[in-house]
């Protein structure tokens, strides 16, 4: 499980405009999709996927040779414990391979219904999803590099669940303050998850790092 996040200098997640996608640059764009053909499936939380506007995974450069053996694009894995998504949007009817959904044994019914009739669903937990179960499903699909793309709460979860291997880490230069989350949010962990530096690059005053579980 690699996670790929971005933050500011002052640790926020997201921009004034709310998305994560405003603080980056060029080289950052380039990762996000090197990452995403790298990998065989996207996490991605339900808030996430509507504030970033997410739709059906679409190939990069160079992704033919990265994905030699496998499907065109990644499925999108999509966490979601009510399911209040636009079930008829293009993230689901013009998926190929077809979205995938992981959700909760009390998930609405009839929004349970709807949603197995248009994505591969999931079920991984009671009330809140549990990410050992989902990884384990997952990897029984054939997925077994998994890229979560937060946000932060479904990171905070991969986290606490001891199942997240690599962090990717783009530090912005810039502040921007206020009440914007960090790349972790949501109840404190029992223990400190620590990681190990591997690798840092720099272009624009921009740092990409790269951690390993410790």
């Amino acid at each position: 499980m690699r996670a790929n996040m971005i933050s500011t200098l002052d640790g926020a997640a997201w921009s004034l405009e709310g998305r994560s996608g405003g603080l980056g640059n060029e080289a950052d764009r380039q990762l996000f999709s090197l990452m995403r053909g790298l990998a065989d499936v996207v996490i991605a939380g339900a808030g996430t996927a509507r504030v970033e506007r997410y739709g059906p995974v679409v190939p990069g450069p160079g992704w033919e040779e990265l994905r030699a053996g496998r499907t065109a694009v990644p499925p999108l894995a999509i966490v979601s414990r009510r399911l209040e998504l636009d079930l008829g949007g293009p993230l689901f009817t013009d998926a190929d391979p077809p979205t995938i959904l992981l959700t909760v044994e009390d998930a609405p019914a009839d929004q349970l219904q709807l949603a197995q009739e248009v994505a591969d669903v999931i079920i991984a937990g009671e009330h809140s999803v549990d990410f050992t179960v989902a990884v384990k499903q997952l990897e029984a699909r054939g997925h077994r590099r998994l890229l979560c793309e937060g946000g932060p709460h479904v990171l905070t979860q991969i986290v606490e669940a001891g199942v997240l291997d690599e962090l990717c880490l783009t530090l912005s230069p810039i502040m921007l303050s206020g009440a914007a989350s960090r790349i972790l949010n949501g109840t404190t962990l029992a223990a400190p998850s620590n990681m190990k530096l591997t690798q840092v690059l720099e272009e624009e005053g921009f740092l990409f790092t790269r951690y390993f579980k410790a």
